[in-house]
């Protein structure tokens, strides 16, 4: 494995140690989230988000993008869950846990995302099925920016006076989302062997790169919103998380899937882009800081929940595999 995979791997370690220099050094990151690209006014956060989107896009071709138009049933199993489960325990959560508005808001924006690029990583380390994770990232993402609005608006109406644009939002989606996947998959054509393999090598550590930007930067910006909100905040998200990971495991065992797609499935259902709730938030809720700060702290919550999660699973091996896990270390 090269040291670009090894880095990748301890994603979660990067957004940990991010998040406390954030807190002690906000200055070092808020920059990223407050600032725009000199000379326009594109904030440097959607541009950063475009920047994952187009990583993403490098490393499909259209042979993936057909399989995931064929919908295998373990695809669409999983990505059903995506978007029926977190957003409805997302309104749970904000409804239940008395928080104010705008936090309740950022709760529902991030459980209604769709799956993030690191649940591939993790999905990988869990001994999971990686071209299924691939698969629901890619097309949840894709479905996304029409469900991310209209499920947010949808929820957030029964939980807060906040009214969401979600037209706006799906605008904003097909910017910072559609477009720059689309480009990176005709890209992908034109590049050769030596460049696909120099792309999936750099895209995640871009990523991760961005992310703790955006995580940094919205944390450090937002220490007293923390703080005021502490203890039910934070449980509020773990759980939020937690429970789309257990939820998302029994969902795909009620249907019959193996153990290395329930386990994919849970990873996919736990793990939100966070990095685009957090930047949704900043463009369309500005007024409500708490709802990106929620996005941020989830990211970090659904890091490391996940990397205990992958731990626990390496360890054992999947009931009735037929390929041995070296098998799937390609597509990781």
């Amino acid at each position: 494995m090269s040291w670009t995979r090894t880095v990748a791997r301890l994603f979660w370690l990067w957004t940990l140690l991010g998040t406390l220099w954030a807190w002690f050094f906000p200055a070092h990151f808020v920059w990223f989230v407050q600032k725009s690209v000199p000379g326009t006014e594109l904030k440097l956060v959607a541009v950063g988000l475009g920047v994952i989107m187009l990583g993403m896009g490098l490393t499909l071709s259209f042979r993936d993008l057909s399989r995931a138009l064929a919908m295998p049933r373990a695809a669409v199993i999983g990505v059903v869950a995506q978007f029926l489960i977190m957003p409805f325990l997302g309104w749970s959560a904000a409804t239940l846990f008395g928080l104010e508005d705008d936090l309740k808001l950022g709760l529902i924006l991030v459980s209604c995302c769709p799956g993030g690029t690191a649940s591939n990583v993790v999905s990988y380390l869990a001994r999971a099925n990686v071209a299924l994770s691939v698969l629901m990232t890619m097309f949840s993402t894709l479905l996304a920016i029409l469900l991310t609005p209209y499920l947010t608006k949808g929820y957030a109406a029964l939980a807060v006076p906040i009214r969401v644009d979600a037209w706006g939002m799906l605008l904003n989606m097909l910017a910072i989302v559609l477009l720059p996947v689309v480009a990176g998959v005709l890209l992908n054509r034109f590049l050769g062997t030596r460049g696909r393999s120099v792309v999936g090598e750099v895209s995640p550590l871009v990523s991760i790169a961005v992310i703790v930007l955006i995580v940094g930067g919205i944390v450090g910006g937002n220490k007293e919103l923390i703080m005021a909100n502490f203890n039910s905040l934070l449980l509020a998200i773990f759980l939020l998380h937690l429970a789309g990971f257990l939820f998302g495991y029994l969902w795909a065992r009620a249907f019959g899937l193996g153990e290395r797609e329930r386990r994919t499935v849970s990873i996919e259902v736990g793990m939100q882009n966070s990095g685009l709730g957090a930047t949704l938030a900043k463009m369309h809720f500005a007024a409500q800081p708490g709802a990106a700060m929620v996005c941020a702290i989830s990211a970090l919550y659904h890091c490391l929940i996940g990397s205990v999660l992958a731990s626990f699973w390496r360890t054992r091996s999947p009931r009735g595999c037929a390929v041995p896990d070296s098998d799937q270390s390609g597509n990781s």
